[in-house]
């Protein structure tokens, strides 16, 4: 047997041979994950098992951190790894998303100067309240789209927008149905242009820059904010509507920001990251050559709006918040490398690949279908990215696409169906509106069709199909 050739041992298991000294039979070597002896690949089902375990675990209720994270377990001994492997294959993927979850800290600053200043409340209400009743829903929708896409997380963006959506729905006598799929599918359209986790993911995971991805998902978002705006206008007389004796409270705004200095935070974010793109688009070596990562530019763009705002004694402040609401995602990140470690150690991804080619189609729909089913399984745009880049952005790259046109398809695909009852983005936007679980499931229908028209752009510009 020569040096490296994969062979499948007497369990089925595949294998690849490294060195057979002291070693008479190759199936009875002990196999650890060193370079001196026999390196394991484990088995597709297995890997898949313990993917659908995860899945499994999550739908009941388990915490996801721990649910991913013993269904990595469970596929490593299953796929015939000893303990000392199993632990080695889930640090390795644990690792392996570091440099996302470093960028997702350093998020941080930016979203806690966005949310506790009331930087985002003050655009959003200057947004809504500068349109026309007559175009109340795409209001709504910029609203999200716009929060979002400058460092406010999903969940939030829609928390922050709901009681304007409520006050202007009872006014003008549109469905709560409406209501949420213009402030969700807005919030989807921005959160691909976002600098946010899911992006920072899709950016580490292909090796590209952040501002890459951010700009080549630009127009699928704004094809998306569209499609969100013909949807909810379709639907406005469809589902309950808001009840007429409802009373809103008014917000004290005396320690608001003004909306011009509300905004220094996420315009100094954007131009600091597109400073090297547009260096390199317009062959500026000073510009090109910037090159200043994400883990630098949003603490100081959150540092220096902070200032403008004049609340520099609250800086730190900002900091505690902001770091205390990115911990939830940097577990889960933690939970979601787990499971990736344990896909990328299988032949799982190279199957998924033989079964793309066997079918007939294009190679290219790897990437959106990855994400697809990825946010599927977790019910979580970043988790749903990071598992699919991690495990198949090897296989996606072997059709000749592009980092970040890769980014991009794996992106906006994990935007189709990543609002499932199994996360939590569900459940905080129906409580948003006064949903009841049966009329939110409804949403879902048309969150997909606004996902899915930012995938099928996406895929059509960068999936080299013509």
């Amino acid at each position: 047997m020569k040096f490296g050739q994969m062979y499948i041992d007497l369990n089925g298991f595949t294998r690849y041979y490294t060195n057979v000294n002291n070693c008479s039979n190759f199936n009875n070597c002990s196999v650890f994950l060193r370079k001196d002896v026999l390196k394991m690949v484990i088995a597709w089902w297995a890997a898949l098992l313990g993917l659908l375990l995860a899945i499994g675990l999550i739908l009941f209720k388990v915490n996801p951190v721990y649910a991913l994270i013993f269904g990595a377990i469970i596929g490593c001994l299953v796929g015939g790894m000893s303990l000392v492997q199993t632990t080695d294959v889930i640090v390795k993927g644990s690792s392996g998303v570091m440099g996302t979850i470093i960028r997702v800290i350093a998020a941080g600053v930016l979203a806690g100067v966005m949310m506790e200043s009331g930087a985002a409340n003050v655009i959003a209400s200057n947004i809504v309240n500068h349109f026309s009743d007559r175009l109340a829903i795409l209001a709504l929708a910029l609203s999200t789209m716009i929060l979002t896409a400058v460092g406010i997380f999903i969940p939030v963006a829609v928390l922050i927008v709901a009681p304007i959506a409520l006050e202007v729905g009872q006014k003008m006598h549109y469905s709560k149905l409406s209501l949420l799929v213009a402030l969700s599918g807005g919030g989807k359209a921005g959160n691909i242009i976002s600098p946010n986790p899911n992006t920072i993911a899709a950016a580490k995971g292909f090796n590209v820059e952040l501002s890459k991805v951010m700009i080549a998902d630009f127009i699928p978002a704004v094809v998306g904010l569209i499609v969100t705006v013909l949807l909810a206008t379709l639907i406005k007389n469809k589902g309950s509507f808001v009840s007429p004796t409802k009373k809103f409270e008014s917000k004290e705004e005396k320690d608001l920001p003004s909306l011009k200095t509300a905004i220094i935070t996420p315009l100094v974010a954007v131009v600091l990251l597109l400073i090297t793109p547009i260096g390199e688009v317009l062959n500026i070596k000073a510009l090109s050559s910037f090159n200043l990562d994400a883990m630098y530019i949003l603490p100081i763009a959150g540092l220096i709006g902070t200032l403008a705002m004049g609340q520099g004694k609250k800086f730190l402040s900002y900091m505690t918040n902001g770091l205390a609401r990115m911990t939830d995602v940097v577990m889960i990140l933690i939970g979601a490398g787990a499971i990736a470690g344990l896909v990328s150690a299988s032949n799982l991804p190279q199957k998924v690949v033989e079964i793309v080619q066997v079918s007939g189609i294009s190679g290219t729909f790897l990437a959106p279908i990855a994400g697809i089913l990825m946010a599927a399984a977790t019910a979580s745009t970043s988790t749903g990215v990071i598992l699919a880049s991690n495990s198949f952005s090897k296989s996606i790259m072997e059709f000749g696409i592009s980092g970040t046109g890769a980014a991009a398809m794996v992106h906006t695909g994990a935007t189709v169906i990543d609002q499932l009852p199994h996360g939590n983005y569900f459940h905080v936007t129906a409580k948003a509106v006064d949903m009841q679980f049966k009329e939110r499931m409804t949403v879902v229908f048309w969150e997909m069709l606004v996902g899915l028209s930012m995938t099928i752009v996406a895929t059509l510009m960068y999936g080299n199909l013509f």
